[in-house]
């Protein structure tokens, strides 16, 4: 298949909807039919206002997280739409991909 690879940023101290946002992006996904989320924790990085955002052993809300998805084009428009919709601040990166599945099945 062809598609996207759309990544996601933002940090654990963000919520929406009264849960934490990265969260609500994996559940919207999974509400939208969508194929699969990964969420990742990262250690540390900047953002585009130059701020550190770190994992800190005393405090982790300010942890960087990405959510990684590979979408169809279309599946990829109708999930920016909705988080635009949302008011959802994010930064994402979206780019091309070819994706599918090999071998056997998986379970889960």
């Amino acid at each position: 298949m062809k598609g996207y690879q759309l990544t996601l940023y933002t940090q654990q101290n963000r919520r929406h909807e009264g849960k934490m946002l990265a969260d609500w992006i994996v559940a919207l996904a999974m509400e939208m039919g969508l194929r699969g989320a990964t969420l990742v924790s990262g250690i540390e990085g900047f953002g585009h206002n130059r701020q550190f955002h770190s994992h800190h052993f005393f405090e982790m809300a300010d942890q960087p997280m990405l959510i990684l998805l590979a979408l169809t084009e279309a599946e990829c428009d109708a999930l920016l739409q909705r988080l635009e919709q949302e008011g959802v601040p994010l930064f994402y990166v979206k780019v091309p991909a070819e994706f599918g599945l090999m071998g056997s099945p998986l379970d889960g």
